[in-house]
């Protein structure tokens, strides 16, 4: 982070924040002085016109309205224009503080509590929730759709399943035969997760329709490097697609065994923990829907952890980050 954003964002020194002194800065308190912080953190040169014109705009009589002084164009816009809190009638100040408390909370922070916190009404916190967690997915350090791992590098794999699919899904045959028993799709009708984890590093989740073979190992085969060492468990989801890489190692998790050497699957393991304690503590419930969206949550902040040198403060900075070019509609396909 560059000194310039700290000092805006913090106490104007440069220095650690306490999060006393960061809940208290003055964009917290008033939509203004929210604004003037919104417009020099997404525009350092002057404003930006979506038209794509730099540093060529000028104040209009409404507040925090610019009008493009391009003869071609002359459109109105502001700072949220072409964000997630473009159009939103909540306080920008509001908008910060949400950002601040769903990062900086590790396993999630409800839409009630966020509704008592800021003042909201449940239906408007719970909204600002999803459209945060537009902001936070793909933002993520070294997320860029490349893959993970590399030369010497370990990547941990690993599925769980959390939550009953809401419509049940006929599964895919094998050989005239279903891969589950009776034909549910994953174990006893639940939402599949595969969670890939570079060790000490970043993790990319997804929820596929079933993890089956054919759809685990091709997340396995576009998101790591050949060149990485794969480690996982038993499951012999990852046996074919396994070769394809520099090794692949296992740990025999019906045998008690966890660890062997080097070898374990215990940071994946490590985030289920985190994402299934957040999910059934603070959310209780999420439609199937939503799922990708509480993924993208979880591994926004996994990525930014503090062993990576993130603090909260750090973290809701990364989070603002991701607001341009992405809109949340409260009624469209999810």
């Amino acid at each position: 982070m560059r000194k310039n954003e700290r000092d805006v964002f913090g106490d104007g020194e440069g220095g650690f924040v306490s999060r006393v002194a960061f809940s208290a800065a003055p964009h917290f308190q008033t939509p203004e002085n929210a604004r003037e912080w919104l417009e020099r953190t997404r525009w350092p040169e002057g404003p930006v016109c979506p038209c794509g014109t730099v540093g060529r705009a000028y104040k209009t009589k409404r507040q925090g309205t610019y009008r493009c002084a391009e003869k071609e164009c002359r459109k109105d816009f502001s700072v949220t224009i072409g964000t997630v809190m473009e159009r939103s009638h909540i306080a920008l100040n509001k908008w910060l503080m949400g950002f601040y408390l769903m990062a900086s909370s590790k396993k999630g922070i409800s839409a009630h509590q966020l509704s008592r916190s800021l003042g909201l009404d449940y239906k408007s916190a719970w909204f600002m929730c999803h459209r945060i967690r537009e902001a936070m997915a793909g933002t993520s350090v070294g997320d860029d759709g490349g893959s993970m791992g590399g030369s010497g590098k370990i990547v941990e794999a690993d599925e769980t399943y959390f939550g009953q699919v809401e419509e049940r899904r006929p599964s895919p045959e094998r050989k005239g035969r279903p891969f589950t028993k009776g034909g549910k799709s994953g174990p006893s009708g639940k939402r599949a997760v595969v969670s890939l984890v570079e060790r000490g590093g970043r993790v990319r989740s997804f929820h596929p329709a079933f993890a089956d073979g054919a759809t685990v190992a091709a997340i396995v085969r576009q998101n790591i490097h050949e060149e990485s060492r794969l480690h996982t468990d038993e499951s012999r989801l990852y046996t074919k697609v396994g070769r394809e890489f520099t090794a692949h190692e296992t740990v025999t998790h019906s045998h008690d065994e966890y660890v062997r050497g080097d070898i374990y699957t215990n940071s994946v393991e490590g985030y289920f923990s985190i994402f299934k304690r957040g999910m059934k503590g603070v959310y209780q419930h999420c439609k199937e829907k939503h799922l990708h969206r509480y993924l993208a949550e979880f591994d926004f902040r996994y990525n930014h952890r503090v062993k990576l040198g993130y603090s909260d403060i750090d973290r809701t900075i990364e989070a603002v980050k991701g607001i341009e070019g992405k809109r949340l509609m409260y009624k469209q396909a999810h």
